[in-house]
Protein backbone atom coordinates (compact mmCIF):
# COMPACT_ATOMS: atom_id res chain seq x y z
CA UNK A 1 0.00 0.00 0.00
CA UNK A 2 1.40 3.40 -0.99
CA UNK A 3 2.04 6.25 1.42
CA UNK A 4 -0.54 8.26 -0.51
CA UNK A 5 -3.29 5.66 -0.01
CA UNK A 6 -2.51 5.60 3.70
CA UNK A 7 -2.59 9.38 3.94
CA UNK A 8 -5.67 10.34 1.93
CA UNK A 9 -8.45 8.74 4.07
CA UNK A 10 -7.30 10.45 7.31
CA UNK A 11 -6.97 13.78 5.51
CA UNK A 12 -10.47 13.42 4.11
CA UNK A 13 -11.81 12.47 7.52
CA UNK A 14 -10.28 15.59 9.07
CA UNK A 15 -11.67 17.74 6.23
CA UNK A 16 -15.11 16.22 6.62
CA UNK A 17 -15.15 16.91 10.37
CA UNK A 18 -13.89 20.47 9.89
CA UNK A 19 -16.35 21.35 7.13
CA UNK A 20 -19.16 19.61 8.98
CA UNK A 21 -18.51 21.74 12.03
CA UNK A 22 -18.34 24.96 9.99
CA UNK A 23 -21.54 24.25 8.03
CA UNK A 24 -23.67 22.59 10.71
CA UNK A 25 -25.87 25.63 11.24
CA UNK A 26 -26.48 26.36 7.56
CA UNK A 27 -30.01 26.16 6.26
CA UNK A 28 -30.46 23.59 3.46
CA UNK A 29 -29.39 24.91 0.05
CA UNK A 30 -28.48 28.29 1.48
CA UNK A 31 -24.90 28.32 0.16
CA UNK A 32 -23.55 27.90 -3.34
CA UNK A 33 -20.36 26.10 -4.29
CA UNK A 34 -18.96 26.71 -7.80
CA UNK A 35 -16.75 23.74 -8.62
CA UNK A 36 -14.30 23.24 -11.50
CA UNK A 37 -11.97 20.35 -12.31
CA UNK A 38 -8.81 21.41 -10.43
CA UNK A 39 -6.82 21.56 -13.67
CA UNK A 40 -6.05 25.30 -13.51
CA UNK A 41 -7.56 25.53 -16.99
CA UNK A 42 -10.71 26.89 -18.58
CA UNK A 43 -13.47 25.35 -16.46
CA UNK A 44 -11.68 26.38 -13.28
CA UNK A 45 -11.69 29.95 -14.53
CA UNK A 46 -15.42 29.52 -15.23
CA UNK A 47 -15.91 28.52 -11.59
CA UNK A 48 -14.14 31.66 -10.37
CA UNK A 49 -16.24 33.83 -12.66
CA UNK A 50 -19.41 32.15 -11.43
CA UNK A 51 -18.44 32.83 -7.82
CA UNK A 52 -18.07 36.51 -8.70
CA UNK A 53 -21.41 36.52 -10.52
CA UNK A 54 -23.19 34.83 -7.64
CA UNK A 55 -21.70 37.27 -5.15
CA UNK A 56 -22.84 40.24 -7.25
CA UNK A 57 -26.33 38.76 -7.33
CA UNK A 58 -26.42 38.38 -3.57
CA UNK A 59 -26.02 34.62 -3.13
CA UNK A 60 -23.97 33.15 -0.31
CA UNK A 61 -20.85 31.66 -1.90
CA UNK A 62 -18.82 29.03 -0.07
CA UNK A 63 -15.27 27.72 -0.75
CA UNK A 64 -15.40 25.12 -3.50
CA UNK A 65 -12.99 22.86 -1.59
CA UNK A 66 -15.70 22.36 1.02
CA UNK A 67 -18.32 21.06 -1.40
CA UNK A 68 -17.38 17.38 -1.19
CA UNK A 69 -17.56 17.43 2.61
CA UNK A 70 -20.71 19.51 3.12
CA UNK A 71 -24.27 18.24 2.75
CA UNK A 72 -27.66 19.51 1.57
CA UNK A 73 -26.20 22.62 -0.06
CA UNK A 74 -26.08 23.84 -3.69
CA UNK A 75 -23.32 22.96 -6.13
CA UNK A 76 -22.81 24.21 -9.67
CA UNK A 77 -20.14 22.28 -11.56
CA UNK A 78 -18.60 24.00 -14.56
CA UNK A 79 -17.93 20.66 -16.29
CA UNK A 80 -20.71 18.17 -16.95
CA UNK A 81 -18.08 15.44 -17.22
CA UNK A 82 -17.45 16.06 -13.52
CA UNK A 83 -21.08 16.66 -12.55
CA UNK A 84 -22.36 13.41 -14.07
CA UNK A 85 -20.24 11.22 -11.82
CA UNK A 86 -21.53 9.17 -8.86
CA UNK A 87 -19.41 11.21 -6.45
CA UNK A 88 -21.75 14.13 -7.14
CA UNK A 89 -24.96 12.48 -8.28
CA UNK A 90 -25.11 10.44 -5.09
CA UNK A 91 -24.67 13.41 -2.74
CA UNK A 92 -27.43 15.26 -0.91
CA UNK A 93 -26.59 18.48 -2.74
CA UNK A 94 -28.84 20.26 -5.18
CA UNK A 95 -26.85 20.20 -8.43
CA UNK A 96 -26.43 22.31 -11.53
CA UNK A 97 -23.89 22.08 -14.32
CA UNK A 98 -22.60 23.58 -17.53
CA UNK A 99 -22.99 21.25 -20.52
CA UNK A 100 -20.74 23.00 -23.02
CA UNK A 101 -19.71 20.38 -25.56
CA UNK A 102 -19.46 16.66 -26.17
CA UNK A 103 -21.58 15.33 -29.01
CA UNK A 104 -22.36 11.62 -28.40
CA UNK A 105 -21.21 9.34 -31.17
CA UNK A 106 -17.97 11.27 -31.71
CA UNK A 107 -15.32 8.68 -32.70
CA UNK A 108 -12.61 8.30 -30.10
CA UNK A 109 -14.53 10.03 -27.30
CA UNK A 110 -16.47 7.42 -25.30
CA UNK A 111 -16.72 9.89 -22.42
CA UNK A 112 -19.14 11.93 -24.55
CA UNK A 113 -21.43 8.90 -24.81
CA UNK A 114 -21.15 8.04 -21.12
CA UNK A 115 -22.03 11.56 -20.03
CA UNK A 116 -25.07 11.74 -22.30
CA UNK A 117 -26.27 8.27 -21.27
CA UNK A 118 -25.95 9.25 -17.60
CA UNK A 119 -27.97 12.39 -18.19
CA UNK A 120 -30.64 10.37 -20.03
CA UNK A 121 -30.88 7.98 -17.08
CA UNK A 122 -31.53 10.75 -14.55
CA UNK A 123 -32.70 13.89 -16.39
CA UNK A 124 -34.33 15.34 -13.28
CA UNK A 125 -31.29 15.08 -11.01
CA UNK A 126 -29.93 18.44 -12.15
CA UNK A 127 -31.85 21.54 -11.08
CA UNK A 128 -30.24 23.76 -13.72
CA UNK A 129 -28.08 23.29 -16.81
CA UNK A 130 -26.22 26.02 -18.65
CA UNK A 131 -25.58 25.59 -22.36
CA UNK A 132 -23.77 28.08 -24.56
CA UNK A 133 -25.26 27.34 -27.95
CA UNK A 134 -28.28 25.79 -29.62
CA UNK A 135 -26.74 22.40 -30.44
CA UNK A 136 -26.09 21.60 -26.78
CA UNK A 137 -29.48 22.99 -25.75
CA UNK A 138 -31.17 20.59 -28.15
CA UNK A 139 -28.99 17.71 -26.97
CA UNK A 140 -29.83 18.29 -23.30
CA UNK A 141 -33.53 18.53 -24.11
CA UNK A 142 -33.25 15.28 -26.09
CA UNK A 143 -32.01 13.64 -22.88
CA UNK A 144 -35.35 14.45 -21.26
CA UNK A 145 -34.34 17.41 -19.12
CA UNK A 146 -37.18 19.79 -18.24
CA UNK A 147 -36.96 22.76 -20.64
CA UNK A 148 -37.37 25.11 -17.68
CA UNK A 149 -34.09 23.84 -16.26
CA UNK A 150 -32.08 24.53 -19.43
CA UNK A 151 -30.56 28.00 -19.81
CA UNK A 152 -28.70 29.29 -22.85
CA UNK A 153 -25.99 31.59 -21.51
CA UNK A 154 -22.94 32.32 -23.65
CA UNK A 155 -19.48 32.32 -22.21
CA UNK A 156 -18.61 35.90 -21.35
CA UNK A 157 -15.39 37.86 -21.19
CA UNK A 158 -13.47 39.84 -18.61
CA UNK A 159 -13.02 43.00 -20.67
CA UNK A 160 -10.75 44.58 -18.09
CA UNK A 161 -7.88 42.37 -19.26
CA UNK A 162 -8.46 42.58 -23.02
CA UNK A 163 -8.02 46.15 -24.16
CA UNK A 164 -8.38 47.09 -27.81
CA UNK A 165 -5.00 46.94 -29.55
CA UNK A 166 -3.45 49.80 -31.49
CA UNK A 167 -0.17 50.15 -33.36
CA UNK A 168 1.73 51.29 -30.29
CA UNK A 169 0.46 48.45 -28.11
CA UNK A 170 1.13 45.89 -30.85
CA UNK A 171 4.69 47.10 -31.27
CA UNK A 172 5.27 47.00 -27.51
CA UNK A 173 3.86 43.47 -27.27
CA UNK A 174 6.07 42.24 -30.10
CA UNK A 175 9.12 43.81 -28.54
CA UNK A 176 8.32 42.18 -25.17
CA UNK A 177 7.87 38.78 -26.83
CA UNK A 178 10.89 39.24 -29.12
CA UNK A 179 8.79 38.84 -32.27
CA UNK A 180 9.98 40.23 -35.62
CA UNK A 181 8.12 43.47 -36.37
CA UNK A 182 7.51 42.49 -40.01
CA UNK A 183 6.22 38.96 -39.33
CA UNK A 184 2.61 37.97 -40.02
CA UNK A 185 1.76 36.56 -36.59
CA UNK A 186 -1.12 34.09 -36.28
CA UNK A 187 -2.23 32.98 -32.83
CA UNK A 188 -3.53 29.68 -31.52
CA UNK A 189 -4.04 29.68 -27.76
CA UNK A 190 -5.61 26.46 -26.57
CA UNK A 191 -5.04 22.94 -25.34
CA UNK A 192 -5.29 20.54 -28.29
CA UNK A 193 -3.29 17.53 -27.11
CA UNK A 194 -4.52 14.63 -25.00
CA UNK A 195 -3.58 14.81 -21.31
CA UNK A 196 -1.41 17.32 -19.51
CA UNK A 197 2.01 16.22 -20.72
CA UNK A 198 3.63 16.93 -24.06
CA UNK A 199 0.37 16.46 -25.96
CA UNK A 200 1.82 14.41 -28.79
CA UNK A 201 -1.52 12.63 -29.24
CA UNK A 202 -3.96 15.05 -30.87
CA UNK A 203 -7.27 15.99 -29.28
CA UNK A 204 -9.10 15.87 -32.57
CA UNK A 205 -12.24 17.72 -31.47
CA UNK A 206 -9.96 20.77 -31.20
CA UNK A 207 -8.87 20.33 -34.82
CA UNK A 208 -5.07 20.46 -34.50
CA UNK A 209 -4.75 18.50 -37.75
CA UNK A 210 -6.97 21.04 -39.52
CA UNK A 211 -4.95 23.86 -37.98
CA UNK A 212 -1.73 22.43 -39.38
CA UNK A 213 -3.23 21.97 -42.84
CA UNK A 214 -4.47 25.57 -42.87
CA UNK A 215 -1.13 26.94 -41.71
CA UNK A 216 0.70 24.89 -44.32
CA UNK A 217 -1.50 26.39 -47.04
CA UNK A 218 -1.03 29.87 -45.58
CA UNK A 219 2.75 29.55 -45.59
CA UNK A 220 2.67 29.24 -49.38
CA UNK A 221 1.09 32.71 -49.60
CA UNK A 222 2.63 34.34 -46.54
CA UNK A 223 6.35 33.51 -46.34
CA UNK A 224 6.73 35.86 -43.36
CA UNK A 225 4.28 33.72 -41.32
CA UNK A 226 5.06 33.18 -37.63
CA UNK A 227 2.75 31.17 -35.37
CA UNK A 228 2.36 32.15 -31.72
CA UNK A 229 1.19 29.31 -29.49
CA UNK A 230 0.13 29.27 -25.85
CA UNK A 231 -1.56 26.57 -23.82
CA UNK A 232 -0.42 23.19 -22.52
CA UNK A 233 -0.10 19.91 -24.43
CA UNK A 234 0.78 21.43 -27.83
CA UNK A 235 3.30 18.75 -28.85
CA UNK A 236 1.32 17.50 -31.85
CA UNK A 237 1.07 21.01 -33.28
CA UNK A 238 4.70 21.84 -32.55
CA UNK A 239 5.92 18.70 -34.31
CA UNK A 240 3.61 19.42 -37.25
CA UNK A 241 4.89 22.97 -37.60
CA UNK A 242 8.45 21.66 -37.58
CA UNK A 243 7.59 19.27 -40.43
CA UNK A 244 6.00 22.12 -42.37
CA UNK A 245 8.99 24.37 -41.68
CA UNK A 246 6.61 26.99 -40.26
CA UNK A 247 8.36 29.04 -37.57
CA UNK A 248 6.61 29.30 -34.24
CA UNK A 249 7.03 30.42 -30.66
CA UNK A 250 5.34 28.55 -27.80
CA UNK A 251 5.08 30.70 -24.71
CA UNK A 252 3.59 30.07 -21.29
CA UNK A 253 0.94 32.63 -20.40
CA UNK A 254 0.90 32.39 -16.62
CA UNK A 255 -1.44 35.33 -16.02
CA UNK A 256 -4.32 37.07 -17.76
CA UNK A 257 -1.94 39.96 -18.43
CA UNK A 258 0.46 37.58 -20.20
CA UNK A 259 -2.38 36.22 -22.32
CA UNK A 260 -3.66 39.69 -23.20
CA UNK A 261 -0.19 40.74 -24.29
CA UNK A 262 0.00 37.68 -26.55
CA UNK A 263 -3.24 38.73 -28.25
CA UNK A 264 -1.92 42.25 -28.77
CA UNK A 265 1.05 40.83 -30.69
CA UNK A 266 -1.16 39.10 -33.28
CA UNK A 267 -2.22 39.91 -36.81
CA UNK A 268 -4.93 37.23 -36.74
CA UNK A 269 -6.33 34.48 -34.52
CA UNK A 270 -7.47 31.09 -35.80
CA UNK A 271 -9.92 28.53 -34.37
CA UNK A 272 -9.89 25.20 -36.22
CA UNK A 273 -12.02 23.14 -33.81
CA UNK A 274 -14.61 20.51 -34.67
CA UNK A 275 -16.52 20.95 -31.38
CA UNK A 276 -16.48 23.70 -28.76
CA UNK A 277 -18.43 25.19 -25.91
CA UNK A 278 -17.01 28.65 -26.57
CA UNK A 279 -14.24 28.96 -27.28
CA UNK A 280 -13.27 31.80 -24.99
CA UNK A 281 -10.49 32.70 -27.39
CA UNK A 282 -13.02 33.91 -29.95
CA UNK A 283 -14.31 36.66 -27.65
CA UNK A 284 -10.81 37.40 -26.39
CA UNK A 285 -9.56 37.95 -29.93
CA UNK A 286 -12.56 40.11 -30.84
CA UNK A 287 -12.19 42.16 -27.66
CA UNK A 288 -8.52 42.73 -28.49
CA UNK A 289 -9.29 43.92 -32.02
CA UNK A 290 -7.63 40.91 -33.65
CA UNK A 291 -9.21 39.50 -36.84
CA UNK A 292 -10.89 36.20 -36.00
CA UNK A 293 -10.87 33.28 -38.45
CA UNK A 294 -12.88 30.32 -37.18
CA UNK A 295 -14.82 27.21 -37.98
CA UNK A 296 -18.53 27.37 -37.17
CA UNK A 297 -18.32 25.71 -33.77
CA UNK A 298 -19.74 26.29 -30.32
CA UNK A 299 -21.15 29.74 -29.69
CA UNK A 300 -19.04 31.37 -32.43
CA UNK A 301 -21.64 31.38 -35.26
CA UNK A 302 -24.34 32.65 -32.89
CA UNK A 303 -22.14 35.51 -31.65
CA UNK A 304 -19.71 36.32 -34.42
CA UNK A 305 -21.66 36.20 -37.68
CA UNK A 306 -20.57 39.33 -39.51
CA UNK A 307 -17.78 39.92 -36.99
CA UNK A 308 -15.38 37.19 -38.12
CA UNK A 309 -14.44 35.03 -41.10
CA UNK A 310 -16.37 31.79 -40.52
CA UNK A 311 -16.04 28.52 -42.44
CA UNK A 312 -17.42 25.02 -42.12
CA UNK A 313 -15.76 22.49 -39.81
CA UNK A 314 -12.66 20.87 -41.39
CA UNK A 315 -12.42 23.53 -44.11
CA UNK A 316 -8.67 24.13 -43.92
CA UNK A 317 -8.65 25.96 -47.25
CA UNK A 318 -11.33 28.34 -45.98
CA UNK A 319 -9.35 29.05 -42.83
CA UNK A 320 -6.24 29.77 -44.88
CA UNK A 321 -8.22 32.10 -47.13
CA UNK A 322 -9.54 34.01 -44.12
CA UNK A 323 -6.02 34.43 -42.79
CA UNK A 324 -4.85 35.72 -46.17
CA UNK A 325 -7.65 38.33 -46.05
CA UNK A 326 -6.45 39.42 -42.63
CA UNK A 327 -2.88 39.66 -43.93
CA UNK A 328 -3.97 41.82 -46.84
CA UNK A 329 -5.99 44.10 -44.57
CA UNK A 330 -9.06 44.15 -46.77
CA UNK A 331 -11.81 46.58 -45.86
CA UNK A 332 -14.29 43.84 -44.93
CA UNK A 333 -11.83 42.44 -42.39
CA UNK A 334 -11.45 45.87 -40.76
CA UNK A 335 -15.24 46.13 -40.53
CA UNK A 336 -15.40 42.67 -38.93
CA UNK A 337 -12.85 43.75 -36.32
CA UNK A 338 -14.97 46.77 -35.36
CA UNK A 339 -18.09 44.64 -35.04
CA UNK A 340 -16.12 42.04 -33.10
CA UNK A 341 -15.20 44.54 -30.40
CA UNK A 342 -18.87 45.52 -30.15
CA UNK A 343 -19.83 41.85 -29.72
CA UNK A 344 -17.24 41.41 -26.97
CA UNK A 345 -18.49 44.51 -25.14
CA UNK A 346 -22.04 43.12 -25.18
CA UNK A 347 -20.75 39.93 -23.55
CA UNK A 348 -18.85 41.42 -20.65
CA UNK A 349 -19.30 39.13 -17.66
CA UNK A 350 -21.23 41.65 -15.59
CA UNK A 351 -23.76 42.18 -18.39
CA UNK A 352 -24.61 38.47 -18.31
CA UNK A 353 -25.60 38.55 -14.62
CA UNK A 354 -29.36 38.79 -15.37
CA UNK A 355 -29.13 35.56 -17.36
CA UNK A 356 -27.56 33.76 -14.40
CA UNK A 357 -30.19 34.71 -11.84
CA UNK A 358 -32.76 32.14 -13.14
CA UNK A 359 -30.01 29.47 -13.04
CA UNK A 360 -28.85 30.18 -9.50
CA UNK A 361 -32.21 30.81 -7.87
CA UNK A 362 -33.45 27.19 -8.15
CA UNK A 363 -30.09 26.05 -6.75
CA UNK A 364 -29.58 28.46 -3.87
CA UNK A 365 -32.92 29.96 -2.92
CA UNK A 366 -32.46 32.76 -0.44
Amino acid sequence: MSARSLLVPPVRAVARRYVGARTRGWEPHSHLFAVGERTAWSVDEDARHLEETAARLGYEVAPQDWARFASHQSVFLTSHFEALQPRWLETSHRLGTAYLHGRPGTPGYPEFDRAFETLCSAPGRLAAIQVTHAEMRDLVLEAGVDPGAVHLIPIGIDLEHFALVDDERRAAARTALDLPPDAFVVGSFQKDGVGWGEGLEPKLVKGPDVLLEALGLLRERAPELLVLLTGPARGFVREGLDRLAVPYIHLVAETRADLARAYRALDAYVVASRQEGGPKAALEAMASGVPLVSTRVGQVPELAEGAAWLVDVEDAEGLAEGLVRAREGVESTRAEVERGREVAERHALELLDPLWAPVLDPLARR
